[in-house]
C-alpha cells in the first residue's frame, strides 16, 4: 500500500511540474498581427501584437501606455527600457537585403524593433534580441541602428487598433508607418535595387539557369538596360547563342549581343553582328528593337530603326506605331498624330484600338502619350 501511495505522489508530482507551465488558451487581446511588402529585390517584413485604444483617446502616448523615454518596467526587469512598439513579445522587422533607415545602414536580417519615444520625434531601436517578451529584458548592447524619425499628428480620425502600414512606394523605397490613436510614425526603407537584382540574378545564374538559353538571354538583356556588369552579360548572351546548349538564333539575341560588344567598345564587331542581324528581322522585331532604344533614350536611332521598318515592311502593322512613339519622343506632335490615326487603321483587336484611340485623343490636343 505504501508502495502506491508513493508512486501516486510521484505522479502528482511530474504533473504539476508539467502543469505548472500554465494552460495556454487563445486571447483576442491583443491582435496578432503581420504585413508584408517587396520592392525590388527586397522582402519586408513586420510582425507585432497590436492593442486598441479601447476608449483611451489622449491617454495612450506619454503614459504608461507608450512611455516617453526610457522606463523601468519592473516584473523582474530593471532595466530602463524603450517602448516595444506594439503589445505583448516584441515586434519585429525583417529585410533580405540590405536597407537604409531614413538613409542609414542596416544589414539584411530580422530585428527586434523598439522605439524611444518623445512628444515630437522618435528614435527608431533596431535590436539584434527578436526573442524577448515586450522590451522588459531590453540589452542596449545588441542595438544595430538607432535612427531618429518625426511623427506626425492629427486630431481627425482614431485608428482603433495600432498597425503598421506601408506606403509611398517607389521604385527603390517604401515607407513604413506605425499607425495608433492619433499618431503616426513613419520611416523610409530604401535600397540599391540596381544591385540587390544584379546580385540575385548572379546567384541564379551560378546554378542550373546556367545552362538555360531564355534564362542567359533575360539576365544578359537586364543587364543591358539597366547599363551593367557588360563583361558577364556578354559571356551569358554568347551562352545563351552557343549551339551546345542548342542557342537561340533570334533577332533578339543577337540585337543584345550587338549592343553589348557596342557597350565593350568592340564598335566593328557590334556592327556586323547587328547588320546580320537585321537582315533576318520581323517587322515585330524590328519595332520592339525600336521600342528598346528609346527605353535608353537613344530617340533618333529609334527613329532611324522606326522609319526601315516602316519601308521595308510596307507600312504593315506594327510599323506606323512604332513611328507614332518616335516622333512623340522628338515631341513632334502633329507627324506623331499622323501616324497613330495610321496606326488605328490597322489595329488587329480591341485592345489596340482602345489604346491607339487614347493616343489620338491626347496628340490631337497637343498632349504626349505615354
Amino acid at each position: 500500500m505504501q508502495v502506491k501511495y508513493s508512486f501516486f505522489m510521484i505522479f502528482l508530482f511530474c504533473a504539476s511540474s508539467m502543469f505548472s507551465q500554465g494552460l495556454r488558451i487563445p486571447q483576442n487581446t491583443n491582435w496578432k498581427s503581420k504585413i508584408g511588402r517587396t520592392f525590388g529585390a527586397t522582402d519586408i517584413e513586420v510582425t507585432w501584437s497590436a492593442p486598441g485604444v479601447k476608449g483611451r483617446e489622449g491617454k495612450i502616448w506619454g503614459t504608461g501606455v507608450a512611455p516617453f523615454g526610457f522606463t523601468v518596467l519592473g516584473f523582474g526587469s530593471n532595466v530602463p527600457s524603450p517602448w516595444r512598439a506594439g503589445a505583448d513579445e516584441c515586434t519585429t522587422i525583417s529585410f533580405s537585403t540590405d536597407v537604409f533607415i531614413n538613409g542609414k545602414l542596416l544589414e539584411a536580417g530580422k530585428y527586434a524593433l523598439f522605439m524611444d519615444l518623445q512628444p515630437d520625434s522618435t528614435v527608431l531601436i533596431f535590436n539584434k534580441n527578436i526573442h524577448e517578451w515586450g522590451a522588459y529584458f531590453y540589452d542596449e548592447s545588441l542595438d544595430v541602428l538607432r535612427v531618429t524619425t518625426k511623427q506626425i499628428k492629427n486630431n481627425s480620425n482614431s485608428v482603433e487598433r495600432l498597425q503598421y502600414v506601408f506606403e509611398n512606394q517607389l521604385e527603390e523605397s517604401v515607407d513604413c508607418v506605425l499607425e495608433w490613436e492619433y499618431w503616426k510614425i513613419p520611416f523610409t526603407i530604401s535600397a540599391e535595387n540596381k544591385k540587390n537584382i544584379l546580385s540575385h540574378i548572379k546567384n541564379q545564374m551560378s546554378g542550373v539557369l546556367a545552362f538555360d538559353p531564355p534564362s542567359l538571354q533575360a539576365a544578359a538583356n537586364w543587364c543591358l538596360t539597366n547599363d551593367v556588369n557588360f563583361e558577364q552579360a556578354f559571356g551569358w548572351i554568347t551562352m545563351a547563342t552557343d549551339p551546345t546548349l542548342g542557342g537561340i538564333k533570334t533577332f533578339g539575341a543577337a540585337s543584345i549581343m550587338a549592343d553589348l560588344l557596342q557597350k565593350l567598345g568592340k564598335t566593328k564587331e557590334a556592327k556586323e553582328t547587328m547588320d546580320a542581324a537585321l537582315l533576318e528581322a520581323t517587322a515585330l522585331d524590328l519595332h520592339q528593337y525600336g521600342r528598346r532604344m528609346l527605353a535608353q533614350k537613344k530617340t533618333k536611332e529609334a527613329m532611324e530603326v522606326f522609319q526601315m521598318n516602316f519601308n521595308k515592311n510596307k507600312g504593315a502593322w506594327p510599323t506606323p506605331v512604332g513611328l507614332m512613339r518616335g516622333y512623340n519622343a522628338l515631341a513632334d506632335y502633329k507627324n506623331a498624330l499622323i501616324y497613330a490615326k495610321k496606326s488605328l487603321e490597322l489595329a488587329p483587336d480591341e485592345v489596340n484600338k482602345n489604346y491607339l484611340v487614347s493616343c489620338v485623343n491626347l496628340l490631337e490636343a497637343g498632349k504626349p502619350i505615354n
